[in-house]
């Protein structure tokens, strides 16, 4: 079986080209970030014409989260128990809750798509928003690894967290800048400490997944590596291989973001009435 996580930068704009991917790499399971898009919006046709179902998470111009399969999804869950919300201004109880997380069951395999919070600034309050909303994730993600122990579990996404220096480009401000603060790090830390891994890096030990579109950051390869599949013990024993497709930041109209799969020893029906992608 073959799972991907791509920030796709929305969906709506880049839609013929992910379906054309998922069709070249033979991709079973695809969580996609940034749809940027309600339901109502989605180019559900392109997908399912190409024979995937898609279940999503979308409320708005932002954000939203979406898992495209041609795998049965079972158990989809929008969002995680304590997740918390955010907003620019004072509101009355608990603030609305962003578009950011949903999951899905696959062949006994647990996902989740995540768009983790851009602290944006050191002094934002987002970055306290983003430091929470992980906080939260790994307490829940705790608490269903004791309740499920043997079942293969990922959390796949945009993370906005460089874990390593190497994961940007040797001139970064380190002294100012987000998404390698210590306290984002340590934030990111927490989930190897509760059981977690990064299944991609030791079979891709370098490479970025993401460049801005400003400043020709693609052809000075300025990038940044924030995009991660992190799984369980149970989950890392499925994994074969890994790869980042770079080559998707090419070409017109692509996303910020490059796809990252990881193939899982798990026998899936070759199914011949798939639609055939050219």
């Amino acid at each position: 079986m073959r799972v991907a996580t791509w920030n796709v930068n929305s969906i709506r704009t880049r839609a013929a080209r992910v379906v054309d991917w998922l069709g070249r790499e033979d991709i079973d399971v695809l969580g996609m970030q940034e749809i940027k898009c309600k339901e109502s919006q989605f180019p559900f046709e392109l997908f399912e014409e190409a024979g995937y179902e898609v279940q999503l998470h979308g409320l708005n111009q932002w954000n939203g989260v979406a898992f495209a399969s041609r795998l049965p999804m079972d158990d989809v869950q929008i969002g995680f128990p304590s997740a918390p919300g955010f907003s620019k201004t004072e509101v009355e109880g608990a603030p609305p809750l962003e578009a950011r997380a949903m999951a899905v069951t696959v062949e006994g395999v647990r996902l989740w798509s995540l768009y983790v919070p851009n602290g944006r600034s050191l002094d934002d309050p987002h970055l306290a928003y983003k430091l929470d909303w992980l906080a939260k994730l790994a307490s829940d993600t705790t608490a269903w690894l004791a309740e499920h122990p043997d079942t293969p579990l990922a959390l796949m996404g945009d993370w906005n967290i460089a874990p390593l220096d190497s994961d940007v480009w040797p001139t970064w401000d380190f002294a100012t800048s987000t998404h390698t603060s210590a306290p984002e790090r340590a934030a990111f830390a927490e989930f190897e400490t509760i059981g977690l891994s990064d299944v991609v890096r030791p079979r891709v030990p370098g490479g970025f997944t993401y460049w801005d579109y400003q400043q020709l950051r693609f052809p000075r390869n300025e990038g940044m590596r924030i995009d991660f599949i992190m799984g369980s013990a149970p989950f890392a024993q499925l994994v074969t291989a890994a790869s980042i497709h770079r080559d998707e930041r090419k070409g017109d109209g692509p996303s910020d973001h490059v796809p990252v799969v990881v193939d899982l020893d798990i026998a899936v029906e070759d199914d011949e009435d798939r639609p055939m992608i050219f």
